[in-house]
Parts: C-alpha cells; structure tokens; sequence
C-alpha cells in the first residue's frame, strides 16, 4: 500500500454506510459533498466521529505529557486509522505504538518514523518482515518487547542464520503475576537484562510495563498497585544503568493504558545516570466513550483536579427503530456487527425525531438490554416514552477498539452532523 493509497483512498458503496446513491470519491473529497447524517444522506447504521471533541482529546492529553515532562507514543491498534496516526504525530506525538508487524506496516505507510512494539516480536516471519521494514522505510525506528529467555532464543536463532542485519531495539518488559506477558520477578528480569545486554541479535534500550490490567476505579487499590509495579521497573533499570547493560545514551521508559495512566505517568522518569525519555502508550484518550473509560477517566480527573474538560466521548454509532413489537421494546437495526460489545453493551445517548430540529438526550429509563448481529433491543420502564419507527438513535459505546474495527471508514461531523471529513481503517 501506497502512503497515498493508505491516506487519501477511493471510498464507494463497497463501505458500509457510505451511500449507494453516490458516486465513488477520494476520502478527501467526501467533505465537500453536502452531506448530513441527520437528514438521511447516508446509510445506516453509522459510526461517527466529532469533529470538535477529537481535537479537544488530541489537545489535553498531548498537555497532559506535556505538563509531566514526558512523551506521547499513542496505540495505533484503537483506530487503525492513518489519518488519525497523523493527526495525533501533527499533535505532537513522539510515535506511535503498535501490537503487531502488520499495524506497524500501516503506520510506517502513514509517515510513523518512531515507534514500539508493545508485544512480544519473535517468529522468523515477524522478525524478517520487521528487518525489511527498517530497510524499506528510511529513519524507521522500533524497539519490542521481550520478556523471557525463551524469546531471546528464539531471536537469537533467527538472527543467526541472516547475514549483515542490524540487531533490534528492545524493551525488557516488566509484569505482574497473573497478568499477561513480562517478567514475574527481580530475579526473573536481571538474568533476561543481562542476557539481552549480551545478545549480538539485540539492544537493549530501555524497561517497560503494562499497568491497564490492574484498573479497578478504587484509586487506594490502583495506586498501591501501581506503585509496586513501578517500583520494580525502576529498580530493574537502575541495576541495568549501573551495570552498563543499556546500549544507547537515553534510556526508554514506558507505560501506560487508557484508564490510570495518570498514576504512571510521573513515574517513568528514574533518576539514572543518563537521560531517559518517558513514553505513555494510552491509545483510546482520541475518541474516549461513554462507559468503561468515562468511568474510569473520570477518577482520573479527580486525581489530577481536572474539574472540567478532559476527556469527551468523540464516537457515537447512529441506527434507525425499524420496529415497535410490543410494548417498552424498539428494535433498532444495529448490531455485533458494528459496535462494541466486548465490555459493556450500548448506552443510548441521543433521540432524533425527523419532526424536530435535532436530537436530545436520550430518556432516562431507555436501555440496551441485548445485541444480535444486526439487531438492537431498547427497552425502557412503562412510565417512559419510547421511540417509534423510523426515529435516530445515537448509541454511545465501552471501548472504542472494537467499534473501530468493525467500519472500513468513518465521516468525522460539525455539531450539526455535517460531514466535514472522513478516516479510513486499515484492520
């Protein structure tokens, strides 16, 4: 894929919601089109992004870092999308980061020159597709994750049969037991530390850790367990300065989900004999939502005395009531398909009747109790007003990655829902 192609793609009737009326246009062009989500112009069901509210989370969360003398390297796999990689870089992102080589490949395709890898990188395959992107795109920087003496092996082996390679960057990635991957224990993470420092096939650039699993919204639970985890990571990249084990001048330092990143963040600068460059890795900041995160964040605004302006929901997914059948329950045509359900079903969040104006606040009392693959059940008590057929409903959502994968590409809309842009995906 061209840095053209992956940026300013031909979008048709082929992408859901883009209307079959229409002629096929370049993404760029789609915001001169006149069109108007509210007024029909478009298909549903459809995903939407706000304008304004993405350049607000953009803003705060870049301020944010800012304000704690650290980087921003944001995970690239909640969007996928190029456009929004170069939103958050123009933004002033350090880099991106990334789970995958694929992810990777888009986002050296959407101009990313710096970027980790949070994840363990260590098939022939991933190692040699790694190796030719550093050849193929000039300036490309990326550091993985390794976590065990077994991975290295298996890089080491890989490493061994190639000629003229360079080694990789990596990162020792510190974790937590019952967690997912990295190191259980100091002594676990010394030997890996020294190994790594040893290795021709690696360099070793800096420490991280993953601290999103342990979030319970309990800010006396989180911090006692962020504060452990840190504890280690900076104790294991004290012992690798002492001893010479890090192969550049600045150390790498890195951490940070979506949901207490607040609690790291003003830990990943160690006092080390050499500067070190801290990066939080939070990626769902650009579109927010309306449950998981919102419940989340919003401790984290208490934390910080962000009484007002953090973080605001961007994304929303409109669906038509197709139908009443019976009493207290509409069906809108919108499913697993094509919004999150891996955390929490929909909220409703906003009503459109065509004989209004604009929309409202959804009632109190309007709830999502169920999702098939292309169906919605709203419900809501008996002394509540429900929709009828062929109303709007906006559907705010948990965990923006998992409605971001399921469209190809998104209008981005005014505060009147006329589109002014468009990003594509690229899952």
């Amino acid at each position: 894929m061209s840095l053209f192609a992956s940026l300013d793609p031909v979008l048709d009737a082929s992408y859901k919601g883009f209307p079959s009326t229409q002629a096929p246009r370049r993404r760029s062009e789609v915001g001169a089109a006149g069109w108007n989500v509210l007024r029909g112009d478009l298909a549903l069901p459809l995903a939407v992004l706000h304008a304004d509210l993405l350049t607000h989370n953009l803003g705060w969360m870049q301020n944010f870092v800012r304000e704690r003398g650290i980087e921003l390297a944001p995970h690239g796999k909640t969007t996928m999308s190029p456009q929004l990689f170069r939103r958050q870089l123009e933004e002033g992102a350090w880099g991106m980061t990334f789970a995958t080589i694929f992810q990777l490949r888009v986002g050296a395709e959407s101009g990313v020159r710096q970027a980790l890898i949070a994840n363990q990188v260590f098939t022939a395959a991933d190692l040699g597709s790694l190796n030719a992107l550093r050849q193929e795109f000039e300036g490309l920087r990326v550091a993985f994750l390794v976590d065990s003496l077994a991975q290295l092996a298996e890089i080491e082996s890989w490493f061994a049969k190639q000629s003229g390679v360079a080694p990789f960057d990596v990162l020792l990635e510190v974790g937590i037991v019952g967690g997912r991957t990295g190191t259980r224990d100091d002594a676990q993470a010394e030997a890996l530390a020294a190994a790594l420092h040893a290795s021709p096939a690696v360099r070793l650039c800096g420490i991280e850790c993953y601290e999103g699993g342990g979030a319970t919204g309990d800010t006396e639970k989180d911090k006692a367990f962020c504060d452990a985890l840190m504890v280690r990571v900076s104790a294991i990249a004290k012992l690798c300065d002492a001893n010479g084990w890090f192969a550049d001048d600045e150390v790498l330092m890195s951490a940070g989900g979506s949901a207490i990143f607040d609690l790291v963040a003003t830990q990943l600068t160690p006092n080390l004999s050499r500067p070190v460059r801290g990066i939080l890795r939070s990626g769902c900041y650009i579109t927010h939502d309306h449950g998981f995160y919102k419940r989340l964040v919003n401790v984290v605004n208490h934390r910080i005395g962000c009484t007002a302006g953090g973080l605001q929901p961007a994304l929303e997914v409109w669906a038509a009531v197709q139908s009443c059948p019976e009493t207290g329950l509409a069906i809108l045509a919108v499913g697993r398909r094509d919004i999150s359900f891996d955390i929490a079903l929909p909220t409703p969040e906003k009503h459109f009747d065509r004989s209004t104006s604009g929309p409202v606040a959804a009632p109190a009392g309007w709830e999502i109790t169920a999702l098939n693959d292309q169906h919605a059940y709203l419900r809501w008590p008996a002394d509540v007003a429900g929709p009828r057929v062929g109303d709007l409903i906006a559907l705010g959502i948990s965990h923006p990655c998992t409605t971001f994968d399921k469209w190809r590409w998104m209008p981005v809309v005014d505060t009147s829902y006329n589109v002014t842009d468009a990003i594509v995906t690229c899952f």
